[in-house]
């Protein structure tokens, strides 16, 4: 007995592994010649099962993958934690915004492109021979099946090729993409269903009734109480955990959970996964490494032995029987005329042209992983058998294979149009913004003057970005450990008292109406957290931080300087104990702004990239409020012809007032430039900021090397001889 399952182990070992090499390597064929890897992951499972290992050398298939119950779960379980995965994946991949944004058009060409292809298979499978169907009782759900994995597009696939020919970004392709996102989501519920009546195996309206009344609640309490409850976990686990990967964790225990209720309900749990990925993907910090991880373990792992365990199950020969052979072509030509038929219908109900329908008809056309999922699924639960099963994965194969020779046919016939030319000109210029690398802030302050400042402007920032804003208090009151016991915990529960009270300040005060056309404010304002030290070192809390994610500290503390010059000590600890970018708030008594639609902000640039990065900042501390901007631009006669040109050739302040207009241009901020000469810029500065009234200047620095804390001379002259606030944003690091 020990022998035998020592002999399985090692056998399910080999099995994982020859899956995974041979789906990596035909994954790599497929990709190589324009197809998706899934392709060659279900091809790779076709040529080690019975259609052609089998067929050629039944001994050592029957050796490798011997019919074995308990051998059999072991990888069939892999296979399903795989399915759970690909959905979270597929559902942190679904970007609701822009189903919302295209939704007319979107809802449309998905409803038309489900309800032609849906009614066909359904049809299909009423009118298909007695012999082919596994269970004549429950015919209904078999066609049900059927005319579900001919409807459903799937929109990893359809998403995956769109991107690989750069068209993603284009109107048609984010229009694809959006109705295959609906395509998905009603594919899921439906499926959902169908699965609910394949385990009562009758029409019981009770228990439908109560499946879709479980659905309609689940799905709602989801979107709204669930989207907040599963940033506070991502956010909770992030912070407070010490191990390795928490946050994976946390991610496969909330789809696990929700994967369970689902099933609760009477519904299939890759609902509950699709839509626990939903809510992942639209957590506002951390996305980037949860996609990392995530994508890591399931294409490495999952991916490749479901697919491949797929292709397994898939016996090429069934189909060589006739009835089977004309069911399979019949499944393709009604999917592929269907599926066309009713997105090309819905296009052009839409208002798009015979191009964009055309475009829209053969993109929405691909099945791959969704056909599969669905076809698995119906096999599990005994509505599907062999051929059917065989018959579907067929259908998904051809129709994804043909999908991008098609597509790119189609697009290939569609111009650029001025206001796509502009959004793909504002996207560009979102992605390569200094400001797009930054998800989580971190504000330290004191309460004091310096700290009210750096709060509000660190608000207006998070408000600007839709990013979440932590709070760390670093009063020096704190460190103080000489009180009595009983005195230190009243001070402790005093200071934490005072963080949630300057928290729910910032809070409040980030509710704001939304202007018309402003997609990055948020109008039910941002989500502020404070962070409690309880006795922890200030250094030690900042390097935690910038460990958990937090990417920009604002720095918001009085005194800022050292009597001596330069910044303080304690500025510089803070600095110092920070692993990344740092923006540091210089109050000055008598010249802040009482209130933020109140900010002049003045940006002193050159023609480097460390000035422009400062206006980029600048715009965003700006926009919430509708704060005004200017930058100036000194002539200083020994510099301007040494600083780098961005490889133009033109002057520096020509070169940098075109790139400050194209900051202005994309981010709608208005912004006044002022060219100056002068030998002394701090000097031509300060005086500019007087007599323009400015009352805060941002300036672009980076940190020097040594062990006193200095931007330059320029900054440093600033910081000693201004009277007017400053923001030292680190643009660049040493």
């Amino acid at each position: 007995m020990h022998g035998a399952a020592a002999h399985s182990e090692a056998l399910f070992l080999f099995q994982i592994v020859l899956l995974v090499v041979v789906g990596r390597l035909f994954g790599e064929l497929m990709v190589r010649i324009g197809q998706p890897s899934i392709m060659g992951q279900i091809i790779g499972g076709i040529l080690l099962g019975p259609s052609v290992l089998g067929y050629f050398a039944p001994g050592v298939e029957a050796a490798i993958f011997p019919q074995v119950d308990a051998q059999k779960s072991m990888t069939e379980a892999v296979a399903q934690l795989g399915i759970l995965f690909l959905l979270l994946l597929a559902g942190m991949e679904t970007d609701l915004g822009l189903a919302m944004r295209l939704r007319r058009s979107a809802a449309s060409i998905s409803l038309a492109g489900i309800v032609v292809p849906f009614t066909c298979g359904f049809v299909l499978g009423e009118l298909m021979p007695q012999h082919l169907v596994p269970n004549p009782d429950q015919r209904i759900v078999t066609s049900l099946f059927m005319g579900t994995a001919l409807a459903i597009s799937s929109v990893k696939i359809v998403a995956t090729v769109v991107r690989e020919m750069d068209f993603l970004r284009r109107n048609i392709g984010q229009l694809i993409v959006a109705s295959a996102i609906i395509d998905d989501t009603i594919g899921w519920v439906v499926i959902a269903f169908t699965f609910s009546l394949a385990k009562s195996g009758t029409i019981d309206l009770a228990s439908i009734g109560t499946s879709v009344f479980g659905t309609l609640v689940f799905m709602v309490v989801s979107f709204t109480i669930g989207r907040r409850l599963v940033f506070e976990i991502i956010r909770l686990t992030n912070d407070n955990f010490k191990s390795d990967l928490p946050v994976l964790s946390a991610i496969i225990a909330i789809m696990g959970a929700m994967a369970m209720l689902t099933d609760m309900i009477g519904v299939h749990t890759v609902l509950g996964a699709f839509v626990a990925g939903i809510l992942v993907g639209e957590s506002p910090i951390l996305t980037r490494q949860i996609d990392t991880q995530l994508r890591g373990l399931t294409t490495a792992l999952f991916m490749p032995v479901f697919f491949g365990l797929t292709g397994l199950k898939t016996d090429i020969g069934v189909l060589f029987e006739r009835d089977a052979l004309l069911l399979t072509l019949g499944l393709i030509v009604v999917a592929s005329i269907g599926k066309f038929g009713g997105a090309f219908v819905g296009a052009r109900l839409s208002g798009l042209s015979r191009a964009e329908a055309l475009a829209l008809g053969s993109g929405m056309n691909a099945r791959g992983s969704t056909e599969v999922i669905i076809a698995t699924i119906g096999l599990s639960v005994g509505v599907l058998n062999e051929q059917l099963f065989s018959a579907i994965v067929a259908m998904a194969l051809v129709t994804t294979m043909a999908m991008p020779a098609t597509l790119r046919w189609a697009l290939r016939r569609l111009p650029l149009r001025e206001e796509e030319e502009n959004r793909l000109l504002k996207e560009d210029f979102e992605a390569a913004s200094f400001l797009n690398r930054f998800e989580r802030p971190l504000l330290t302050v004191d309460l004091s003057t310096g700290g009210d400042l750096a709060g509000r402007l660190a608000a207006n920032f998070a408000l600007a970005r839709a990013t979440p804003l932590t709070i760390l208090n670093v009063e020096e009151s704190e460190d103080k450990t000489s009180a009595p016991e009983n005195t230190e915990d009243n001070k402790t529960s005093d200071f934490r008292e005072k963080t949630e009270a300057f928290a729910t300040r910032l809070r409040e005060r980030s509710v704001r109406p939304k202007e018309e056309g402003d997609e990055s404010a948020k109008a039910d304002g941002i989500h502020v957290t404070a962070r409690h030290r309880d006795g922890a070192e200030v250094t030690d809390v900042l390097k935690d931080s910038a460990e958990k994610g937090h990417d920009l500290l604002f720095v918001g503390v009085d005194p800022v300087s050292a009597e001596s010059g330069g910044f303080s000590r304690r500025v510089s600890r803070l600095v110092a104990g920070f692993a990344s970018t740092v923006a540091i708030v210089v109050s000055r008594e008598g010249r802040t702004p009482v209130s933020d639609n109140e900010l002049r902000i003045l940006i002193p640039i050159t023609d480097t990239e460390r000035s422009i990065r400062a206006v980029e900042f600048g715009c965003a501390l700006a926009r919430p409020s509708g704060g005004a901007v200017s930058v100036i631009y000194i002539l200083e006669p020994n510099e301007a012809q040494q600083r780098p040109r961005f490889g133009r050739e033109e002057s520096g302040h020509a070169a940098a007032f075109e790139r400050i207009d194209e900051i202005s241009a994309q981010t709608g901020v208005k912004i006044t430039k002022t060219l100056q000469e002068g030998s002394s810029a701090e000097v031509a500065v300060l005086r500019h900021a007087r007599r323009g009234r400015y009352n805060l200047l941002i300036v672009g620095v980076s940190r020097r090397a040594g062990e006193r804390l200095s931007y330059g001379r320029i900054a440093d002259t600033l910081l000693d001889t201004s009277d007017r606030s400053i923001v030292f944003v680190e643009t660049e690091q040493a």
